[in-house]
């Protein structure tokens, strides 16, 4: 079906969201994160579906965030349930989503990225949470998410200062995956999800959900000893039998999905 703020494409098992605004680079209104959350509702619910990932048109945004100038016309609704482009609220999803930042993430659109498995970036891409700058705080979880990924210090030395960052120096601080040529980040994007794709579905599913819940248990042993939800399909599946037979019998898997 035709789409007003994104484009979708899927190729295969791949689906690739490209937030379409350029003329606002790439900046999202309630209605845009309206779209998005069905695209994302869509994505999480198709069987066929295993790997997302999510960049933006043009060459110099991936999202500059918030459309402010909307917000100021007082024509901002209400948040949809599944947050900020339809992703940062969206805690429940267990297939990986891959961030491509093909330029500037400010605000919403660096809390997008965080809000993805894995984020690659151009050379020329710039992340920031500038929410300070115009009285506003970074509420779509780059307020919690950026201290968990780079640690307390490094992340409120973003926060408290808005200032910007470069590709390179994300990698640095270890919010990055991978920083490539200008115009190569959708590419690098795929080809890491070409190798997510080779694995089990199921088995990918099981250790994104076993990460980020253990992350939340109150020890290390605990996060350990506990057997969540997705690990417990992918132990009663059949991909779980097919893998090890696969080794044994030195071929590709065939994974089922089931």
């Amino acid at each position: 079906m035709p789409h007003q703020f994104c484009e979708v494409r899927d190729e295969g098992r791949l689906r690739i969201v490209t937030l379409n605004r350029p003329e606002v680079m790439n900046a999202l209104h309630t209605d845009a994160n309206e779209e998005l959350e069905a695209v994302w509702d869509d994505f999480a619910a198709n069987p066929d579906l295993w790997v997302g990932i999510v960049t933006g048109a043009g060459d110099r945004a991936f999202s500059a965030g918030n459309d402010l100038k909307v917000q100021a016309a007082g024509k901002r609704r209400p948040m949809p349930p599944s947050g900020f482009a339809g992703l940062t609220n969206r805690f429940g999803l267990e297939k990986p989503v891959i961030a491509a930042v093909n330029g500037i993430a400010m605000g919403g659109g660096f809390e997008i990225a965080l809000a993805c498995d894995l984020i690659i970036a151009a050379e020329n891409a710039l992340f920031a949470l500038p929410e300070t700058r115009v009285g506003l705080v970074a509420g779509a979880g780059g307020l919690h998410r950026l201290p968990r990924a780079i640690g307390p210090k490094q992340a409120l030395g973003m926060i408290l200062t808005g200032r910007r960052v470069s590709a390179a120096e994300g990698q640095a601080l270890g919010f990055v995956n991978e920083v490539v040529p200008q115009g190569e980040a959708l590419p690098a994007a795929m080809r890491w999800a070409a190798l997510i794709l080779e694995c089990s579905p199921l088995a990918v599913r099981a250790s994104k959900q076993a990460v980020y819940a253990g992350l939340d248990e109150e020890s290390l042993a605990k996060a350990i000893g506990t057997m969540y939800p997705a690990q417990a399909r992918n132990r009663d599946s059949q991909d779980y039998i097919e893998g090890p037979k696969a080794f044994a019998e030195k071929r590709k898997p065939n994974w089922r999905n089931m």
